[in-house]
C-alpha cells in the first residue's frame, strides 16, 4: 500500500517504464497515472454521485501531495466547476508543487468553436485554475464540429497554434474519441500530445494505428477512460454500456469472461484494466477519474501491480474482434 505521507518516489516499484515519464518532446514530465478531474466538478449522472466543492477542494489537496503528480480537467467540465475547484485545492495547497503538471482543455460554448470562442476558453481556464500559462491545453472534442470551420485560417486550430506561439499557452494538444476524426487532426502537424479515451483498453484497440502514428511523428500519448465508462472496472454491476454507448454482446460476454480469468490469478479486471494501460509502451501516462480520497491509494496500487505473462496472454484470447470496437460500428 502506498504511503501518502512519505516523500514522492519518482521510481515507484512497479510500474513499467517507471512512475515519472517524459511527455513525448514537450519537455513536460507526467505521473504514470493522472487524475482525471471530471467528477471533481460533480457530474452525478455521469459519475453516479454528486461531489460537494468542499470535498472536491480536499482531494486535490491530497493529490498534490500524492505520487499522482499530473492533473487533467477541461474548461467545460460542469460549467468550469472542475478547474475552479482545481484553483481551490491548489491555494490550499499553499501553491502548485514545481514537479506538478495541471493540464486543460478548450471548450465550444453553446455550439461557438470559433477562434475567439478558443481564446476566452484559455483566459477562463487561467482565472479558474490559477495558472497564468497553462504548460498543456488540448483541443477537446472536435469530431463534433465541422472540421474545415475548425481548421480554417484563424479558426479554432489556428488560433489554439497562435496562443502557443505568444506563450500564453507552452504547449497544444489533441483530445477526441473518433480515431478516423483525429486521424485527420494529428496530420496537420501542429499537436504534440495526443489524449485517446476508450479505445485502447482490454477490450477495444481501436486507436492503435492512431496511436502508432503518434509515435511515428513524435507526438506523445495520455490514455484515458481505460475502464470504458465503468464495465470493465465493475464487470458484475450490470452495466451494460461501454464507451457511452451499449455495448454489443460479444463486448459483454468478453468482459463477463476475462473478470473469470482475472478472478483465477487472484486479481481483479479494474486492476487489470488499469495496470494494462500502465504498461503500454507508448502511453506517457494513464488518467483515472475519481474523487474519493481513499482512490488515490488504490489506484497507485493498482497501476504499480505486477501481474503474470500468461493472464495478459489469456485476455489478450478473449478480446471482441474488431467489428465490435466503438469505431466500426
Amino acid at each position: 500500500m502506498v504511503d501518502l505521507g512519505t516523500t514522492i518516489d519518482p521510481d515507484l516499484d512497479g510500474a513499467p517504464g517507471g512512475w515519472m515519464r517524459p511527455l513525448g518532446r514537450t519537455g513536460l514530465t507526467v505521473s504514470a497515472v493522472t487524475l482525471g478531474a471530471a467528477p471533481l466538478g460533480s457530474m452525478p449522472e455521469n459519475f453516479g454521485h454528486a461531489v460537494e466543492e468542499d470535498d472536491a477542494v480536499a482531494l486535490v489537496d491530497q493529490v498534490l501531495h500524492s505520487p499522482i503528480r499530473t492533473i487533467d480537467t477541461a474548461n467545460g467540465y460542469s460549467g468550469g466547476a472542475s478547474e475552479r475547484r482545481i484553483g481551490l485545492g491548489i491555494a490550499r495547497a499553499g501553491g502548485l508543487p514545481d514537479d506538478v503538471l495541471v493540464v486543460t482543455k478548450v471548450d465550444a460554448r453553446d455550439g461557438d468553436y470559433s477562434g475567439a470562442r478558443v481564446r476566452a476558453s484559455v483566459r477562463e481556464s487561467q482565472e479558474r485554475l490559477g495558472i497564468d500559462r497553462l504548460p498543456l491545453v488540448h483541443l477537446h472534442d472536435p469530431e463534433f464540429h465541422d472540421l474545415d470551420a475548425m481548421t480554417a485560417p484563424g479558426g479554432a486550430v489556428d488560433t489554439l497554434v497562435a496562443l502557443r506561439d505568444e506563450g500564453v499557452v507552452e504547449h497544444i494538444g489533441l483530445a477526441g474519441g473518433d480515431v478516423h476524426v483525429m486521424r485527420r487532426y494529428l496530420d496537420l502537424g501542429v499537436f504534440e500530445v495526443l489524449l485517446v479515451h476508450n479505445r485502447l483498453t482490454l477490450v477495444d484497440r481501436g486507436a492503435e494505428s492512431l496511436v502508432a502514428r503518434a509515435a511515428e511523428t513524435d507526438v506523445a500519448v495520455v490514455n484515458a477512460a481505460v475502464f470504458g465508462g465503468g464495465i470493465l472496472a465493475a464487470p458484475r454491476s450490470g452495466r451494460t454500456d461501454y464507451g457511452y454507448r451499449p455495448a454489443p454482446p460479444a463486448t459483454r460476454a468478453a468482459i463477463t469472461a476475462m473478470a473469470d480469468v482475472c478472478d483465477r490469478y487472484g486479481t481483479d479486471l479494474a486492476t487489470a484494466a488499469l495496470a494494462a494501460s500502465v504498461r503500454e509502451p507508448a502511453v506517457a501516462s494513464t488518467i483515472v477519474g475519481f474523487s474519493r480520497p481513499e482512490r488515490i491509494a488504490t489506484t497507485v496500487d493498482a497501476a504499480t501491480t505486477d501481474l503474470p505473462d500468461d493472464l495478459w496472454v489469456e485476455l489478450a484470447a478473449l478480446r471482441p474482434a474488431p467489428e465490435h470496437w466503438l469505431d466500426a460500428r
